[in-house]
């Protein structure tokens, strides 16, 4: 079992526990399907099973773990339908994130999106895996504070939560990383510097267009890596 004692100092118990199964299930150490036993989580970050059954709630609402009835919690398991299906979604809110950042942001943020994505030179292209995911993070945060939209903010942050596994993918892949970087610059060079809705809204929609192929392909390998005799998804 994946895990480390938590350090009760830091954060609450629960909220530790909650990021690092998180982060163990991002990284690929719990795989897809595999159960998740409750005694074994208490040895492993040393809590008790009360924490550990909230922990477990979270991650539910989250998607990351689903519960069994009569086997319990396991790490989700999705097909090349449910993928695809988020990133349907993913990519026609995004592209409606691009449209309203350039008709809504002031010059003031248009200016600083443009000024993050000269530092996502660094911390993105040639980052680590955390700073890539922090700048990208970022990058969606001054988006979505320039389109203005409070209803759109959060089913975007919602979205972005059950996707998680397939980001951190991408963020391993240094080939995709290169090409995610150039479709960044179209995105913000139409959004921020021309003011192209329309445009904006395209390259937004290219971005993740791209990102949920990637998805299925590499959700597929590593499931099958996890479990040799799994039928393979349909693409």
């Amino acid at each position: 079992m994946a895990g480390s004692k938590v350090q009760r100092h830091a954060a609450p118990v629960r909220h530790q526990v909650v990021q690092s199964l998180r982060e163990d299930i991002l990284d690929g150490e719990l795989a897809p399907g595999e159960r998740l036993l409750e005694n074994a989580l208490c040895e492993s970050y040393g809590v008790s099973r009360t924490v550990v059954r909230e922990a477990l709630r979270q991650l539910e609402s989250e998607n990351l773990i689903t519960m069994l009835p009569g086997r319990g919690p396991i790490v989700t398991v999705l097909t090349a339908h449910d993928i695809k299906s988020l990133y349907e979604v993913r990519r026609s809110l995004e592209g409606l994130a691009g449209e309203l950042f350039a008709r809504n942001a002031s010059d003031e943020q248009a200016a600083g999106l443009a000024a993050l994505l000269e530092r996502m030179e660094t911390s993105y292209l040639h980052g680590t895996v955390s700073s890539r995911e922090e700048s990208k993070a970022e990058f969606y945060e001054r988006l979505l504070e320039g389109g203005g939209n409070p209803v759109l903010e959060s089913s975007l942050r919602g979205v972005h939560t059950r996707i998680g596994l397939f980001r951190r993918y991408a963020f391993l892949d240094e080939h995709r990383v290169a090409i995610s970087m150039q479709e960044l610059r179209l995105v913000v060079h139409h959004a921020a510097v021309l003011r192209d809705p329309v445009e904006a809204r395209r390259h937004c929609e290219q971005h993740i267009q791209l990102a949920g192929e990637l998805a299925v392909l590499e959700y597929d390998k590593r499931v099958n890596q996890a479990d040799p005799d799994a039928v393979p998804i349909a693409i």
